[in-house]
């Protein structure tokens, strides 16, 4: 077999994705990875804190951009999306789209274009809670640190205000998609989760009520860098919050949505539970579950929170949740199902603990995969040569992404060898 085959393609630039990538790359192997997002760091950069540590994202991913910026075996490309894959083990021909960013790598990261722009556009980074303008940086520890422009939003040449103020010759407005050829002996699929689309669960009122919003919502609105500058403010009007309601299993453990556990929900909604009463120390939160799950070494964050007086546990499935127009205050239905009464909470903003979905849930890649019923990738079934990591296997938290993505890596490498 050709040497130039003895390389592995990783597909997600994830926690998981970006774990494997390095691991095997520092074995000696080339690497190339791809990511469909302008940036690396997936769902972890979007997080104000994470397990087990409650480091912030930026702690844990600057120590592999490193990693990656320093090994020569690892190229990397953003934007990027398998097209096509032929061949067997040992021997995968794969063709990448490359989408045109519209600025190169003379970009300094300066903001001048962005003072010219004058189009906005919804920043899906934020989960369309605030706007950027169509030139934009994904966020301030993108990585590579460079500007993208949205061409959905972005007029061109019928504007060019960012390209007359960029002194680097950073802006190409005629940039085209490309077509990148890789010949490579193993496949790592790493590509990661998606909120489930929390519109579908009608009585709950996301879509509707504006404060109404969900976990990963949250963790933006915590974080320093996100639309509040980390300030839990509610997004009707801007308020401080005194009142707050966590619904668990928004969609999950349901035949109609999601029929098993996210895993990571109850933890999640505890963890921001924190964050509101370290910003609102009077705050008053509940939590409504139908079982808390904190598996292992995590019962001790169910343990803190049911210490504390502020934090309060229901047991029931939220039927429903109303707002007051005049107020945009929210009422919380459910029956305490260990008292047997009906509850009716009173509060100024609701989280909803919406689940993981695969990204392979809407989206099914161009290879012999196969897939169980709700969407994630079966692990020994397929070509051979081809492996899972992380969230594309089964819903994780980051510290398990990471073993995930490590034994990944060694899959791939064993595979290389046999061949």
């Amino acid at each position: 077999m050709a040497e130039e085959a003895k390389g592995i393609l990783v597909v997600g630039g994830g926690i998981s994705g970006i774990t494997a990538a390095v691991e095997a790359a520092e074995v000696g192997y080339e690497v190339t990875l791809i990511e469909k997002n302008p940036y690396l760091g997936g769902r972890v950069a979007q997080l104000n804190k994470y397990f087990p540590k409650l480091c912030p994202p930026n702690c844990g991913l600057e120590i592999n951009f490193r990693r990656i910026k320093n090994n020569p075996r690892i190229k990397f490309y953003t934007l990027a999306e398998v097209e096509n894959i032929s061949g067997k083990e040992g021997d995968f021909d794969v063709i990448v789209k490359l989408n045109p960013r519209y600025v190169n790598h003379n970009c300094t990261a300066c903001n001048a274009c962005v003072e010219a722009c004058p189009i906005e556009r919804p920043n899906d980074f934020n989960f369309g809670m605030d706007k950027t303008r169509s030139i934009y940086l994904p966020h301030e520890f993108a990585f590579p640190l460079r500007y993208v422009i949205d061409e959905r939003y972005c007029t061109k040449e019928k504007c060019s205000k960012c390209l007359q103020a960029c002194a680097y010759n950073a802006i190409d407005l005629n940039m085209k998609a490309q077509s990148l050829s890789l010949k490579v002996g193993s496949i790592v699929w790493a590509t990661g989760w998606s909120p489930y689309e929390a519109t579908k669960i009608d009585n709950l009122g996301f879509g509707k009520y504006p404060n109404v919003i969900t976990n990963m919502m949250m963790e933006r609105l915590a974080s320093f860098n996100g639309p509040t500058k980390g300030k839990i403010l509610r997004p009707s009007d801007g308020k401080e919050v005194s009142r707050v309601a966590f619904v668990q299993c928004a969609g999950s453990r349901d035949e109609n949505h999601l029929p098993y556990c996210s895993y990571i929900c109850c933890l999640a909604s505890m963890k921001q539970a924190s964050y509101v009463r370290e910003q609102y120390p009077q705050a008053e939160v509940s939590i409504f579950y139908i079982d808390i799950r904190t598996p292992g070494r995590y019962e001790r964050v169910y343990s803190k929170a049911q210490k504390d007086e502020k934090i309060k546990f229901i047991k029931g499935k939220v039927a429903k949740i109303e707002e007051d127009p005049a107020t945009k205050d929210l009422t919380v239905t459910a029956e305490d199902t260990l008292t047997g009464k009906k509850i009716y909470e009173k509060v100024e903003l609701v989280v909803l603990a919406t689940g993981m979905a695969p990204s392979t849930k809407e989206w099914r890649l161009p290879a012999n995969i196969s897939y169980d019923t709700d969407g994630f990738i079966t692990p020994n079934k397929g070509i051979g040569g081809m492996y899972a990591a992380g969230c594309a296997l089964k819903p994780l938290d980051v510290y398990s992404s990471v073993q995930e993505g490590t034994a990944a890596a060694l899959k791939a490498i064993q595979s290389l060898v046999r061949r």
